[in-house]
């Protein structure tokens, strides 16, 4: 239009960085991060932010934009503020999941080239085995290995270690406060690599931009309800979608991070008590350890929890409320930067019936306000399904926060975004007022007969149970059925039930295809993140097979 201009005044690339910058100004003297006895303020959490990326760049890390700075470490102070040090050294971060071993660790590492990784002391082991591993697969003698950078507990001296190894607190000390701030030339720039979760297979690692993350962490804000000020428990992984991109959202608004390097229901309650905590998330796990915690009590005031990354079973929303939580249902992917839905909860839904609210809260909901589009389509047409809560599609979303792709994988990138969208695998339907639910992963719907038996469902029915603690089902094959649903049980502590317990309680409630056939109990393999990993109950299961010719068994 005539007479408008694009210049540095009107215009300038977003980027979290700024958050760290102005919080530094407007909170200067508030806690920003706690961790057990040691605190900071935002003023010297931004000056060590500095210094960290002043030294990052005086190893040469950052000779180029694209250049990959790696962190192994639970959530700890280091790992917070390598949130803002990476990037305002001009590198991008990549954090790497504290579960994995020696041989993922390294092929992460060969993947994303990383020239500098930081290890929080007690994983020191495996960052070690996984350089090893690395450098007996280097294919050139001119490939260097990644600098290693020993984080040591906090308040604590560094543990023994090598001579010459460079430590965390060693670089913040040598660092220069008149280090200029890289920022990014343009906002798409990669900002971090997020690995996907490995609940169906190997992770692929997710690249994030300046403006995913800024968008996505005001989202946060909304989503969360957080006033200025507002203090956050960290129980969901900072690795894990950059902690739903949640550490730069309490930057934003002036907050106290409180972090917890292992998460216990007597750390949850002993810190929430402690600080006044506002604010935290955290995996329907994470729920299920609450409400079953023998030290569970009830809160002195509202704690808000967001939760996702599994449909949490309306028991435990209804459990989690009665003890003063709070709990809103979002739901999304690593590729969508964490959540990209959420249940928005209708004031006229407060007079419904217990059960009732609780099974509304499960609904996966709508897009969020940072997300341009959420449907339910079918994957071969690309048409939206019905609005009738019955017909079953693919969730599909798109939006300015979405990933940019997946890191040295065009193929897989090109795939999740064939027809123009996003495609998550999940299965779901769109209920009549415009609510999605889901049905499951695409590749956990279990086909018994021609019919599909949605394992979320059938969860949620065993999960109710007085006696289950936790419960996943998967498919098992058959040969008259194609399919049958068999059941992975764990009991809670005390309690007991057999396999013909479970498979009765189905039964009187559920249509008889649905009810599982086989129901074995055992621990349930987990991602870090809490989600299970039915990959390798689907392979459990399989093998199994030939000892199980009853219909009923139990491990």
């Amino acid at each position: 239009m005539e007479g408008s201009i694009r210049c540095s005044a009107n215009y300038v690339p977003v980027t979290p960085i700024s958050f760290l910058e102005r919080a530094a100004v407007a909170y200067r003297d508030n806690i920003s991060v706690v961790f057990g006895d040691i605190t900071y303020t935002w003023a010297q959490t931004h000056q060590r932010c500095i210094k960290l990326a002043s030294s990052i760049s005086q190893l040469g890390v950052c000779l180029s934009p694209r250049h990959v700075v790696a962190v192994l470490a639970p959530n700890v102070p280091a790992m917070y503020e390598l949130h803002f040090a990476v990037p305002m050294s001009g590198a991008v971060l990549c954090t790497l999941n504290t579960r994995h071993d020696s041989e993922m660790v390294s092929t992460l590492l060969k993947q994303t080239e990383a020239k500098l990784v930081f290890v929080y002391y007690q994983l020191l082991d495996i960052a070690q085995a996984a350089l090893e591993i690395l450098s007996k697969t280097t294919t050139t003698t001119t490939t260097k290995l990644p600098l290693l950078v020993l984080i040591s507990e906090c308040g604590h001296p560094s543990p023994p270690h090598a001579k010459g190894t460079l430590t965390y607190e060693d670089l913040i000390a040598k660092g220069t406060l008149e280090f200029e701030v890289r920022r990014p030339k343009d906002e798409l720039d990669p900002i971090t690599i997020s690995s996907t979760s490995g609940t169906t297979a190997n992770p692929k690692s997710v690249i994030y931009s300046h403006r995913g993350v800024y968008l996505n962490a005001l989202v946060s804000i909304i989503l969360n309800e957080m006033r200025s000020m507002p203090v956050y428990l960290w129980c969901v992984p900072m690795f894990h979608c950059n902690g739903w991109c949640i550490p730069w959202s309490i930057a934003a608004q002036g907050g106290t991070n409180v972090c917890l390097s292992s998460v216990t229901a007597e750390a949850i309650f002993d810190n929430i008590f402690r600080h006044k905590v506002t604010h935290m998330g955290g995996a329907p796990t994470i729920l299920n350890m609450i409400i079953n915690s023998p030290l569970r009590k009830p809160l002195s005031g509202k704690v808000a929890v967001m939760t996702g990354g599994a449909p949490p079973p309306p028991d435990v929303i209804f459990k989690m409320e009665n003890l003063g939580f709070n709990v809103t249902h979002a739901y999304g992917s690593t590729e969508a930067y964490g959540p990209a839905a959420i249940n928005a909860w209708k004031p006229e839904w407060d007079n419904q019936p217990r059960d009732a609210k609780a099974k509304l809260k499960t609904r996966q909901g709508v897009r969020h306000v940072g997300m341009e589009d959420l449907d339910v389509k079918d994957p071969h047409t690309m048409k939206s399904v019905p609005a009738d809560a019955k017909t079953i599609g693919e969730v599909m979303f798109r939006g300015n926060t979405v990933m940019c792709g997946y890191l040295k994988n065009l193929k897989a990138t090109q795939e999740a975004f064939k027809g123009g969208w996003f495609r998550s695998g999940d299965m779901g339907v769109k209920h009549p007022d415009g609510y999605i639910e889901l049905r499951d992963r695409s590749k956990d719907t279990i086909i018994c007969g021609g019919e599909s038996v949605s394992s979320i469902e059938l969860e949620a029915v065993i999960f109710s149970h007085p006696a289950v603690f936790e419960a996943s089902v998967v498919g098992r094959p058959d040969d008259y059925w194609g399919e049958t649903p068999c059941a992975f049980v764990k009991l809670k502590e005390g309690c007991s039930a057999t396999a013909d317990e479970i498979i009765l309680f189905c039964q009187n409630r559920l249509p008889p295809f649905m009810a599982p056939r086989t129901v074995l109990f055992a621990d349930l393999p987990k991602t870090s993140t809490g989600k299970t990993q039915k990959f390798l109950l689907r392979e459990k299961a399989k093998a199994m097979g030939s000892f199980f010719k009853k219909n009923i068994s139990s491990l």
